[in-house]
């Protein structure tokens, strides 16, 4: 068993522990990332990094924030429409723009992962290593067990291991992960978009179903495809392509000519489940950040933004406060509120895109009607890093 003494220990090598890795080097705080993958190899689909994602990055390295704008696409605008194509509510993202000097990027989710990976200390992140529990030491230190049957010990342990996470199910047991009753396929299409859609991020509702579009790279384009769903059903790869062209069947174009042109085992099914909101994110030296504290549905894009934001606040708490507890705690009563709303606005929306026909009907005047100003506040303070707050904080 080896020493690592006031070693922080992040647990989970995705887009949450990478760029909490990162902070912390950036700030000079002690660290060892372990990852259960053997290989972090460039797989899954894509995400959305709107501005708050990318104010953090660029606090890290303003190079790693240029590298990950020039690896994806930038978008100009941000529809939802119907699934004839027809806006419900249309947003220009100049405005965005004008106040952070970009706007939203869509981007590979392995890509994102891969150029984290090129910025970070890979002396510091240990492969192979899946997390199975944790107990206490002498002096409180925490004793980790992997899978692979090695241990360490460490002070302080920063679960960033996902919805699922190992840790959260160790430290708080009556943790409730939430099916939303939908399930949601994803895909990378080997497809060129029209222009006038090539820098537009798109969501189209319509019959019961959801259809989401994002260029993250010229000749590759996101998607994503969501219906109501019991849990946990399996489709046979072989099938799925025409299953899920029959069931688009009525969605304007490029919707079946994303599908088509995406090869069947590159097709991902996974349901939609957020996480009850917890109490508290933290006990004694234990804490969780990112999906493994506040998961939340992707219908609003803010899922991987919300992780990154996550590691630009608690770098800033843990550099400020005395110890770790104390700095869990600030950074978790500054970071409750906006997350907490943010799962619940989430969750309303996933309701809101899938819903009866009267119901669109009303949808659908609510959204085309909404105050284009207000929306721009609201879109203006999700986006925004109080970086007074970080430099600041409870001092």
């Amino acid at each position: 068993m080896s020493k690592q003494n006031n070693i922080n220990s992040i647990i989970g090598g995705g887009i949450a522990g990478l760029v909490t890795a990162l902070s912390f080097e950036k700030l000079g705080i002690p660290y060892q990332l372990y990852e259960q993958a053997e290989k972090l190899d460039p797989i899954g689909s894509g995400i959305w990094l709107s501005p708050n994602a990318l104010q953090t990055l660029e606090w890290i390295n303003p190079e790693l924030l240029n590298t990950v704008i020039q690896s994806g696409n930038m978008l100009d605008r941000i529809m939802v429409a119907n699934h004839k194509l027809k806006p419900i509510s249309d947003s220009n993202q100049e405005f965005v723009k004008e106040k952070f000097g970009y706007s939203t990027v869509a981007i590979h989710r392995g890509t994102l992962q891969e150029i984290l990976l090129q910025f970070s200390d890979t002396n510091k992140i240990h492969l192979g290593k899946g997390f199975k529990k944790y107990s206490i030491g002498k002096d409180s230190t925490l004793i980790i067990d992997f899978e692979d049957d090695t241990s360490i010990n460490s002070n302080h342990l920063i679960a960033a291991d996902g919805l699922r996470s190992k840790v959260r199910k160790q430290v708080f047991p009556e943790s409730n992960i939430r099916y939303t009753g939908q399930t949601c396929w994803r895909g990378i299409a080997n497809f060129d978009l029209n222009k006038d859609l090539a820098t537009m991020g798109f969501t189209l509702w319509g019959e019961k179903l959801q259809f989401g579009v994002s260029k993250i790279i010229k000749g590759k384009v996101y998607w994503f495809a969501v219906k109501l769903s019991n849990p946990n059903e399996k489709d046979d790869s072989s099938e799925v392509k025409q299953a899920l062209l029959k069931l688009f069947t009525n969605y304007t174009s490029p919707v079946l000519d994303l599908i088509k042109n995406t090869h069947e085992n590159q097709i991902i099914r996974t349901d939609l489940n957020d996480l009850e909101p917890l109490s508290s994110w933290s006990k004694n030296n234990i804490g969780l950040i990112g999906d493994a504290a506040h998961a939340m549905t992707p219908d609003l894009g803010q899922g991987g933004a919300q992780a990154i934001e996550d590691a630009y606040y608690l770098s800033h708490c843990l550099k400020q406060f005395d110890s770790f507890e104390n700095g869990f705690n600030a950074f978790y009563q500054y970071r409750k509120p906006k997350v907490t709303k943010l799962v619940k606005q989430s969750r309303i929306t996933s309701k809101m895109a899938i819903t009866n026909s009267f119901m669109e009907g009303i949808r659908n005047f609510m959204l085309r009607n909404y105050p284009k100003k207000m929306m721009q506040k609201q879109m203006l303070e999700l986006y925004t890093i109080n970086k007074t707050v970080a430099n600041n904080m409870y001092k």
